[in-house]
């Protein structure tokens, strides 16, 4: 029986394919997956399907799985949502089950680090699964020296996470880093115990590279833009700027953004004209009741009380401006959403 051990896969799923046609596993055989299984590469599905239905087989949780099951998108996590489609939920549920570690009498296994000398079950998840608080926390106990430089068990450990080139990173034949870059185009590595083989496949191409442009209008188009706050347009707009990519889509929500944010002043104007032709009509001792009734009737009364800001009329979103559009009965020449 082997124990055979793969790193970060990324959603290169023909990579997996090829090397396991080269490893030749048989019923016996334990398949260990170091982590990130998903996102960058083009079809996470297949490779969680493949963990998920292998019996014998057993995946680690790194970030990249821990950033779905937390809800923390950035954008790979987005691309690999699209991706997923309507599977989405049923797989960042089964993501969540996943451990955090995997030890045996012959190997321990993280997604990324521990704490020499303490037990797996002891460290804290963001430090196995390689998160930048769990960064932050080997800093703290390391300083710049990585945690398996004070690595001294005999039991090998193995590790993904950080990219350590196209052949992976063994020391002393018992500390071995094996994500080689799948995702970005270089290789799909696997350690084969008790006889420590390393085993590996090109990756056809630097999938990342071609999935960010992929996938690019389509997580821009699901984002909801309209009920975002201005400041969180901004702030994902500047996230999710890409130099590599052509940002012109990106523009075209950052301009749609600032022409909406520009209608402030001509609703500020038809407030103030509404407020004149109900005082006029009304007079000043019925002007609340009759205000009340009207569609911008938060509006006018706060404004007339001087509880409104004319500086944003407590629009604080796209969608609060087209509202107050809307109640005072006007359609400005700028589109609901910036992408259709």
């Amino acid at each position: 029986m082997r124990t055979i051990l793969f790193g970060d896969i990324h959603g290169c799923f023909d990579e997996l394919r090829e090397l396991l046609d080269r490893l030749s596993p048989t019923a016996d055989d334990i398949l260990v997956s170091v982590g990130d299984l998903v996102d960058r590469g083009p079809d996470p599905s297949a490779v969680i399907d493949f963990f998920r239905q292998r019996p014998g087989a057993v995946a680690v949780c790194g970030n990249h799985e821990r950033k779905h099951i937390r809800g923390i998108l950035s954008y790979s996590q987005l691309v690999a949502r699209e991706q997923m489609g309507e599977r989405y939920d049923e797989q960042v549920a089964w993501m969540a089950t996943l451990p955090y570690h995997y030890e045996t009498d012959e190997v321990r296994v993280v997604h990324w680090g521990l704490y020499p000398g303490v037990p797996l079950e002891e460290v804290p998840e963001d430090v196995r699964a390689g998160t930048t608080s769990g960064d932050g926390r080997l800093r703290e106990r390391f300083g710049d020296t990585p945690w398996y430089a004070h690595y001294t068990d005999a039991k090998p450990v193995v590790f993904g996470h950080a990219v350590v080139g196209s052949e992976p990173l063994i020391i002393d034949d018992r500390i071995f880093g094996i994500d080689t870059g799948a995702c970005h185009g270089q290789r799909l590595t696997a350690l084969v115990l008790p006889e420590r083989r390393i085993v590996s496949v090109p990756a056809r191409e630097d999938h990342w590279a071609r999935m960010r442009r992929a996938w690019q209008g389509p997580v821009l188009r699901r984002t909801p833009w309209p009920t975002m706050t201005f400041e969180q347009i901004a702030k994902k707009a500047r996230s999710l700027r890409d130099p590599e990519l052509e940002d012109g889509v990106l523009t075209r929500v950052t301009t749609w953004a600032e022409a909406v944010r520009a209608l402030v002043p001509q609703l500020a104007a038809a407030l103030d004209h509404e407020t004149a032709r109900l005082l006029e009509v009304a007079g000043e001792a019925d002007f609340g009741r009759v205000a009340a009734a009207h569609p911008a009737a938060s509006w006018l009364l706060r404004l007339r009380t001087g509880k409104l800001s004319r500086d944003h009329l407590a629009c604080t979103t796209p969608a609060q401006v087209f509202a107050l559009a809307d109640a005072l009965a006007l359609s400005p020449e700028v589109d609901r959403a910036p992408l259709g």
